[in-house]
């Protein structure tokens, strides 16, 4: 699973996937910048083979990233950033939303269809995730911030960077999906966005 989830107001994006390629990860973060409304000047990732091909390789902290990231994030308009590796709080706020994740959503979910001999397929989590984020996870009073995640999105709105035209390097076997719906109660465009993860298993 793919999870994206805003530093400041908790508010997350998720979506269920079959593969960690490159074109999938890309478009999945096209899809939480539209879900969010817009596009952040950084974004925060943990140290996956798909972003950073040799970490350091220019000195402390410079670190080689894919070509073709590179070229998706200039056309965004962020600079992608990494964890430091082994610091768990460099990424805490998307490690405490998997678990909160798995245990909310995925188990019930999961347990649900099983009990019927049947299995979770991704189109059908997709579907369930949508709402499940719209009704409970962005709708509840976060444990840390003591407020609602929805209602803090509308502090961080003017941050956002718009939306750019279409990545004219998108790779030609990429799937084709239409971007997530804005959420009820989302009317204009969010302008902070700081942390995006990839996430590839859950229990």
């Amino acid at each position: 699973m793919f999870i994206a989830t805003l530093g400041w107001s908790r508010a997350s994006y998720v979506e269920f996937v079959t593969d960690e390629r490159l074109e999938t990860l890309l478009g999945c973060h096209e899809r939480a910048f539209y879900y969010f409304g817009g596009v952040a000047r950084e974004v925060l990732y943990d140290n996956m083979r798909t972003v950073v091909t040799d970490r350091d390789r220019y000195g402390p902290g410079l670190h080689r990233y894919n070509r073709t990231l590179l070229d998706f994030a200039h056309h965004q308009g962020f600079v992608p950033r990494l964890c430091m590796p082994y610091r768990p709080r460099t990424k805490g706020k998307v490690e405490r939303f998997i678990r909160y994740l798995r245990a909310s959503f995925y188990v019930a979910l999961a347990s649900q269809f099983s009990s019927d001999g049947l299995k979770v397929d991704r189109d059908l989590a997709n579907v369930r995730v949508a709402t499940w984020l719209r009704e409970v996870a962005n709708a509840r009073v976060h444990a840390t911030t003591g407020e609602v995640p929805m209602v803090r999105l509308e502090h961080e709105r003017e941050r956002l960077q718009p939306i750019p035209a279409p990545w004219p390097g998108a790779l030609p076997s990429a799937p084709t999906r239409r971007p997530a719906p804005l959420p009820r109660g989302y009317q204009h465009p969010l302008r902070v966005y700081e942390e995006l993860i990839t996430a590839v298993e859950v229990a």
